[in-house]
């Protein structure tokens, strides 16, 4: 089937695949930290508070930069906005990848959050101007799988190669892979301008973003992502640091984690947006969340067990943490209007990311380490992601879908 873009119509499939390739490296960039966590310690000779410093200021960076998005992500086209802001993500990614020291690296993962992070509205723009409602689930799930591919391809060689070089190989890698996609977008991206008024019908900024506020719908969508991200955030970037310290799995064997987790929501994120299609977004989050909750409780206290088992819980909890995202961002495109859902997940994504720093921030104040470096208080952080996500449950029931 033909997408409906103006100047190069290229087809429906090959454009959710260049959006699946921009999404696969922008999440790379972020989730390699997480498996990174004892390597980066090790190497800089910082605590887990420190640690979560260099993620979270990649959250609260992003932030910022789907804020400055909000103002004007829909006045251009779809096409200027992605190849230009994706030039600079990989400058920085560059940056990370030669950054000598802590403070060095800090400021390279705020300019990499300042401009990556925008690539997520983007992507969800994209999906919602291009793709029919009755597709949707189906592309979404695709493009999330993304995360999946991340998890399967990209973390365990970052691992590989930080554990045969150091911290910044991965990034090296990274750098490489997005500008191979780079050109690709040059090339093949078509121009996609369906979503821009004319000029003498602009709404100001100000009063989108009233009628934003003044809408119950859309504030229901937006506390249901910042909880999300709580339930998510507050446990993910230190689940490798909690597997080498408390579980006692090596280093190298964290790739195996990654893999197999990948391997399984790789092939989960497809079906679950499939059924997402099929059951209602709402009904088949719920599901998911309530199912997440098991696995989130047990990774979170895992002993000191054998890799197999560590493997099996990890598994679990990679593939509900995939399932309930997939029909929540379907939801989340799908309450607002698309002549403002440019500006609309540009808030959204900078709630997300501001939950997302908060969540790494309260989880590190919750955590402490001991003279030897073990973990202790993060079965309490399983707690907070386990009555977040029932929060989450709740706000999800209450959400409409308008297109």
């Amino acid at each position: 089937m033909e997408l409906a873009v103006e100047k190069k119509p290229i087809s429906e499939g090959l454009l959710i695949a260049m959006l699946a390739a921009v999404n696969f490296t922008h999440i790379m960039d972020f989730v390699i930290m997480a498996p990174l966590n004892p390597f980066l310690k090790e190497a800089m000779s910082i605590n887990t508070q420190e640690f979560g410093l260099l993620v979270s200021i990649y959250t609260f960076a992003a932030a910022a930069g789907a804020i400055i998005a909000f103002f004007k992500i829909d006045s251009y086209d779809r096409r200027t906005a992605l190849t230009l802001l994706y030039s600079v993500f990989i400058i920085a990614n560059l940056l990370c990848a030669i950054a000598p020291g802590y403070k060095f690296f800090m400021m390279a993962r705020l300019f990499a959050g300042l401009f990556g992070g925008v690539l997520n509205v983007l992507i969800m723009s994209v999906i919602g101007d291009a793709v029919p409602m009755a597709r949707r689930g189906k592309a979404m799930g695709i493009v999330m799988a993304a995360f999946s591919a991340a998890s399967v391809l990209g973390i365990p060689c970052g691992l590989m190669l930080a554990d045969m070089f150091d911290f910044h190989a991965p990034f090296i890698l990274l750098t490489i892979l997005s500008m191979i996609v780079g050109v690709a977008l040059f090339i093949k991206f078509p121009s996609i301008s369906g979503h821009i008024e004319s000029k003498g019908n602009k709404t100001p900024h100000i009063d989108i973003l009233r009628s934003f506020m003044q809408d119950s719908n859309i504030k229901l969508a937006l506390l249901f992502m910042f909880i999300l991200m709580i339930a998510g955030f507050s446990v993910v970037p230190f689940i490798s640091d909690y597997l080498v310290q408390n579980v006692g799995i090596d280093k190298e064997d964290l790739m195996y984690v990654y893999l197999c987790g990948g391997l399984a929501t790789a092939v989960s994120s497809p079906i679950v947006g499939r059924l997402a299609d099929k059951f209602g977004k709402v009904k088949v989050f719920v599901i998911a969340a309530l199912v997440s909750i098991v696995p989130i409780m047990f990774v979170t206290v895992l002993p000191a067990w054998p890799l197999a088992y560590v493997l099996m819980f990890n598994v679990l909890f990679f593939m509900c943490f995939g399932a309930r995202f997939v029909p929540a961002m379907t939801l989340v495109t799908s309450c607002v209007q698309p002549q403002r859902r440019g500006s609309f997940l540009s808030i959204s994504s900078a709630i997300q990311q501001l939950a997302s720093g908060i969540a790494v921030m309260l989880a590190s104040t919750i955590i402490v380490n001991d003279a030897n470096g073990t973990l202790h208080n993060f079965g309490w952080v399983g707690i907070l992601a386990a009555v977040a996500t029932l929060l989450c449950i709740a706000v999800s029931l209450r959400i409409k879908e308008v297109s």
